[in-house]
């Protein structure tokens, strides 16, 4: 009677190590979601995952693009350890008791595709995002460079990590996600930059920013003046979402007195020589007194007291983060 061959070992803990690379990706996007809606910086070892994390191409939808990575890992985790959680005894009470051997195989079986379908979309989109990070953004983001290896890494352990009846079926159907995922992207991101509404009908912003809607009062005009005066810079972005609403704290009056700077090239792909020589890694970005503040959305009460604004404060903007 011949011997049984031996399981391989990649073969018994692909998916353990699977859900746990998908769970480290899950926790990062998390983390990058909510540093997103809350309007935080994201902490960072390296310069530009700011200006990464806040260009064009990191909303979806309306949606960080983290938020769609966040699903997607967590998807991963599910396929990988379904299994390994309804083995065949506990399936028997899902189907006949006896076939539960058949319920878990057929569990095994379409989990795998899964995940292999799944972590092929995630890699070719990664791979894609890598090309926008050097010849687009042209800069580092390790967020998005880390993610493109767990993709990579994804992929890699679910195609070695089980036994292929059908490889020829399989290479077909990976393919046709790669070039579904692909055109699907340039066409998310088609218009990214184009000064066009939306089908709900909002306002796209074009090189001259969003259009300001809030007026100004007199506290707001003085202290824009005030800024202005103690040589006060705003770094910014047209397409910056937070630097609109740092301007609609101002109004569409006392705006045109602050000392502001565009960072953004007109194509809203990359940033000026003047904000790169300034090392300006995220927007808005104050610069009072000669030091530049972290970046993010301040209150006017906080800008008068970093410049030393003494004039009233009877502000009538008020951010609702404030």
């Amino acid at each position: 009677m011949p011997r049984k061959r031996p399981t391989p070992w990649i073969h018994r803990w692909s998916r353990l190590i699977m859900a746990g690379l998908a769970t480290i990706g899950a926790v990062v996007t998390a983390y990058l979601t909510y540093s997103k809606l809350a309007g935080n910086e994201a902490a960072c070892p390296t310069s530009g995952c700011d200006i990464v994390l806040s260009s064009p191409y990191a909303t979806v939808f309306g949606l960080p693009l983290a938020l769609f990575g966040f699903l997607a890992y967590a998807s991963i985790v599910v396929f990988a350890i379904a299994p390994l959680i309804f083995k065949p005894s506990k399936l028997s009470s899902l189907a006949d008791s006896s076939k539960p051997k058949q319920a878990a195989d057929t569990l095994e079986t379409w989990t795998g595709l899964l995940l292999f379908l799944g972590s092929t979309a995630m890699m070719v989109f990664s791979f894609y995002l890598m090309y926008l990070l050097a010849f687009e953004i042209k800069a580092v983001c390790v967020y998005c460079v880390a993610s493109a290896i767990l993709s990579t890494s994804l992929f890699i352990l679910s195609l070695i990590g089980r036994e292929w009846q059908d490889i020829g079926q399989l290479a077909f159907s990976g393919i046709m996600v790669a070039v579904i995922v692909l055109v699907g992207t340039l066409g998310v991101y088609a218009n990214v930059n184009n000064p066009t509404l939306t089908e709900s009908g909002t306002e796209q912003p074009t090189p001259g920013g969003f259009e300001i809607t809030t007026t100004s009062g007199e506290s707001e005009i003085a202290l824009a003046k005030h800024l202005t005066q103690v040589g006060a810079i705003f770094y910014g972005a047209f397409w910056c979402p937070h630097c609109h609403e740092q301007k609609q704290l101002f109004g569409k009056e006392a705006v045109q007195y602050i000392t502001y700077v565009e960072c953004s090239t007109p194509d809203g792909r990359g940033q000026m020589p003047e904000c790169q020589q300034q090392q300006i890694q995220g927007y808005p970005t104050w610069e009072i007194n000669g030091q530049k503040l972290p970046s993010g959305e301040k209150s006017l009460e906080e800008l008068a007291q970093l410049s030393g604004y003494q004039g009233s404060k009877n502000f009538k903007n008020v951010s609702e983060e404030y």
